[in-house]
């Protein structure tokens, strides 16, 4: 069917009307409209527009540049490219706009200009939109918050408890080694604290507000440690999740990293670690690309690194390298005289995390605490205190507390006890006195008064003196 050239006039001419008459209804319904030219300056605003913006009309944005006015706007990125985009979120200050921009062009088809709508409360449909995109935004602000608190220093060197001279002086020599920014090898027996003092340099340090990533050497299987130091590319493993992953050392970038078990770390991760620490870059596992980082190492073990390297099994060059700045954290047997603040400071941590009250140990069984040798240091300490809070309901631990847990027999336990002060004795012995009349009444404090032969009112004062719970 052959068409004449009424109907193309016609045609012409309703596509005119048609696109006016768009406009028109888009402007009408839309929060604000602009037009800006190919050079992205504004010469048409919606004085709709301009009120939404604070402006005091659309006159005075004639001839300015549309980032001058509105700091978020994609217009330019629509006049480079050619292309719409049709549906976008923008943000003006505390308000979400659903926003349209679509290229202008001339005759000839070049970019002259583009005109933008942004959609509101108007087209009711777009607010689930709208209301999705917030909650998505709060979520993953939420998230973005929540991993940068993990990833964060969670210790001080307040929290590395102690006053003893060996205490003192580790603490004083990180506090160095913190304004230093150097690598740092932290030496010491398992269970002295060297991660919560690896954190507290990290935090007073010039990095603490970058991340602080640890990572356990002898934790991770050897066939994954280069992925998990290094990260993968998109396509390194086979399977159905094919997609890369980072690496520890790309999330610690601007941070620090502690690789804690060092001297467990296999010999051929160790030469690429070795580059790292010279070069400052990295090759993920199935890329050619060189990764760039800024990565501050706090390295630490618990055994004779120089003994590893004489017998071949860890780098001379890898272990030189580290051992810029060595600290060597004290056993717990080297600093007994801390052990009454540390036993406090656990308790108190102990009671917080489970609810229950605040719990004090008696003279004598911090006596007996101290002639133990702590071969698990404080690790060991924290272990034995949460065994002793569960296992009585006293408010006071008292000796017989520890006497099974630390496996001493009782004759060596009764042979550590020191002297005792004559209230001190005789306190203890009510106690035990006391003890177990409760527990031959089944906890029936009237009974057990009878039994013992004291009044009521008595039996309970010396319940609360000496700490006892009838629970």
């Amino acid at each position: 069917m052959k068409l004449g050239p009424d109907f193309h006039k016609d045609a012409e001419s309703i596509r005119h009307v048609a696109m006016q008459s768009m406009f028109e209804l888009l402007e009408g319904l839309c929060e604000g409209t602009l037009v800006v030219d190919r050079d992205a300056r504004i010469v048409w605003m919606s004085e709709k527009y301009a009120a939404k913006l604070g402006l005091n009309g659309a006159a005075e944005t004639l001839g300015r540049e549309v980032e001058q006015v509105i700091p978020s706007s994609l217009m330019r990125e629509v006049l480079r490219t050619g292309k719409p985009i049709l549906l976008d979120i923008m943000q003006f200050g505390n308000e979400s706009f659903v926003v349209t921009r679509i290229p202008l062009r001339d005759e000839s088809g070049e970019v002259i200009g583009a005109i933008g709508f942004a959609l509101y409360d108007r087209l009711h449909y777009l607010k689930p939109l709208v209301s999705k995109f917030s909650r998505l935004q709060n979520a993953l602000a939420s998230a973005e918050k929540k991993l940068a608190e993990e990833r964060s220093a969670k210790y001080t060197f307040s929290s590395f408890v102690g006053s003893s001279p060996a205490c003192l002086e580790v603490k004083r020599q990180a506090r160095r080694a913190a304004q230093l920014d150097a690598t740092v090898l932290l030496l010491g027996e398992t269970g002295t604290g060297k991660e919560l003092l690896a954190q507290a340099i990290h935090a007073a340090g010039p990095r603490a507000h970058k991340p602080f990533v640890g990572v356990n050497v002898a934790a991770i299987p050897e066939t994954l440690m280069e992925a998990e130091f290094f990260g993968a590319a998109s396509g390194a493993y086979s399977g159905a999740d094919k997609r890369g992953r980072e690496g520890k050392f790309k999330l610690a970038d601007g941070g620090t990293l502690f690789l804690d078990e060092i001297g467990d770390m296999p010999l051929p991760l160790q030469a690429k670690l070795l580059r790292v620490l010279q070069e400052q870059e990295f090759e993920p596992l199935g890329s050619n690309e060189m990764v760039k980082v800024d990565v501050r190492i706090i390295a630490a073990t618990s055994i004779d690194l120089q003994k590893l390297v004489a017998e071949g099994r860890f780098r001379a060059d890898l272990y030189y390298r580290l051992n810029v700045l060595t600290l060597s954290v004290p056993p717990l047997r080297e600093r007994l005289a801390d052990l009454d603040a540390l036993s406090e400071h656990v308790l108190d941590q102990i009671a917080r995390r489970s609810g229950m009250p605040v719990r004090e140990i008696a003279p004598d069984a911090i006596e007996l605490l101290r002639s133990h040798d702590w071969p698990g240091n404080i690790r060991e300490l924290r272990n034995v205190l949460e065994r002793a809070t569960m296992l009585t309901d006293d408010v006071r631990l008292a000796l017989d507390d520890f006497v099974s847990i630390l496996r001493i027999p009782l004759r060596e336990a009764e042979s550590s006890e020191p002297v005792r002060r004559y209230d001190d004795a005789l306190a203890e012995f009510e106690r035990r006195v006391i003890r177990e009349a409760l527990q031959s009444t089944g906890g029936k404090v009237p009974e057990a008064a009878k039994l013992l032969g004291l009044g009521r009112a008595t039996l309970y004062k010396k319940l609360v003196s000496l700490g006892i719970s009838t629970r």
